[in-house]
C-alpha cells in the first residue's frame, strides 16, 4: 500500500485510477520530450551563426548576426513599417487565392464530371501549367498596368492549378458504386455532385488547398519584386538596394511564418471536415 501509494501520491482505489492517472502523465510527459528534440538542431544552427556573426567569420554584409535580426524586426515593428508590409500583402494573397480557389475548384467540376469538360477544359490548363512566372509578368503589366491588378492575378493564377489538379483527380477517383446507388435511388445531377462528388473529393482537394496556399507565397514574391511600393517584397527590395540583409531575412522570415501560419488553419479544417476519416480508420 505504502509503495502503491508513493508511485501514485495518493492511495490506491478500486479500478487503479491512480495509476492510469500516472501513466497518462508520463506518456504526455514523454511526448513533449520527443518533440523538444526537433528544436535542438535549429537551436545550434542559430548558435553557431551567431558565434560566426560575432567572431567575424561571416561579415555582416553577406548575412547579419541573429541578435541584429531581432532587433531590426523589433524596430520595424514599433515603426509601424512590418505590421504595414504584412497588411498589404495578407490583402493580395487573399484577394489572389480566393480568386484562384474558385477558378481552380468550378474548372475541376467542368472537367471531372464529364468527358466533354475535360477535353475542353484540361489541355488548356495542363498547357497553362508549365507557362513560367517571370514570362508571364511582361504580359501582366501590358495587358493589366502596374497597379495591384497584376499582381493579385499572378496570385490566382498560381493557386488555381493546384486546387485544379487535386480536385479533378478527387472527383474522377470517386467509387464509381456509389453512382450507381445514386442511380438507383434515382439522385438528380445536383444532388449526385452535392451528396456524392464533392464529400468524396474533399480529402484531395483539401491536399490541392494546402498546396495552393504555399504556391500562393512563392507567386506572392514574385509578383512584389515587379513595380510594388507597398508590401513585404517592397521592404525586401527596398533593403537589397541599401545590403540590409537584417531587414531581408525579417522579410523572409515573415513570409515563412504566415506560411506555417496559414497551413496550420488549413490543416485544422482538414481535422473538422474529415473527422468521421480519422474516426473510421481507428476502429
Amino acid at each position: 500500500m505504502s509503495v502503491a501509494g508513493i508511485e501514485t501520491g495518493t492511495a490506491p482505489r478500486a479500478g487503479g485510477a491512480p495509476a492510469v492517472r500516472v501513466t497518462a502523465a508520463g506518456a504526455a510527459l514523454r511526448a513533449a520530450g520527443r518533440r523538444s528534440y526537433r528544436w535542438v538542431s535549429p537551436v545550434v544552427v542559430v548558435l553557431v551563426w551567431q558565434a560566426a556573426s560575432g567572431s567575424g567569420l561571416l561579415p555582416a554584409r553577406l548575412l547579419a548576426a541573429p541578435s541584429e535580426i531581432a532587433a531590426t524586426a523589433l524596430d520595424l515593428v514599433r515603426s509601424g513599417t512590418l505590421p504595414t508590409a504584412i497588411a498589404v500583402s495578407l490583402e493580395r494573397v487573399l484577394l489572389g487565392f480566393a480568386a484562384g480557389a474558385v477558378a481552380g475548384v468550378v474548372l475541376a467540376l467542368v472537367a471531372g464530371l464529364s468527358r466533354a469538360g475535360e477535353n475542353a477544359v484540361d489541355p488548356i490548363m495542363q498547357m497553362l501549367r508549365a507557362l513560367p512566372f517571370f514570362g508571364l509578368i511582361p504580359l501582366f503589366i501590358l495587358w493589366f498596368g502596374i497597379g495591384e491588378a497584376p499582381k493579385v492575378l499572378l496570385v490566382a493564377l498560381a493557386v488555381s492549378f493546384p486546387l485544379y489538379l487535386n480536385t479533378f483527380s478527387g472527383i474522377r477517383g470517386v467509387d464509381g458504386k456509389l453512382a450507381e446507388l445514386a442511380r438507383t435511388l434515382r439522385l438528380g445531377r445536383a444532388a449526385l455532385v452535392r451528396h456524392i462528388v464533392l464529400p468524396g473529393a474533399l480529402p484531395q482537394t483539401l491536399v490541392g488547398l494546402r498546396q495552393s496556399l504555399g504556391v500562393a507565397w512563392l507567386a506572392l514574391i514574385v509578383a512584389e519584386q515587379v513595380n510594388a511600393d507597398a508590401g513585404l517584397g517592397y521592404m525586401i527590395n527596398d533593403a537589397r538596394e541599401f545590403l540590409r540583409t537584417d531587414v531581408i531575412v525579417v522579410g523572409l522570415l515573415v513570409y515563412s511564418a504566415l506560411g506555417l501560419l496559414t497551413d496550420a488553419l488549413v490543416r485544422l479544417l482538414e481535422r473538422r471536415a474529415l473527422g468521421w476519416r480519422r474516426e473510421f480508420l481507428s476502429r
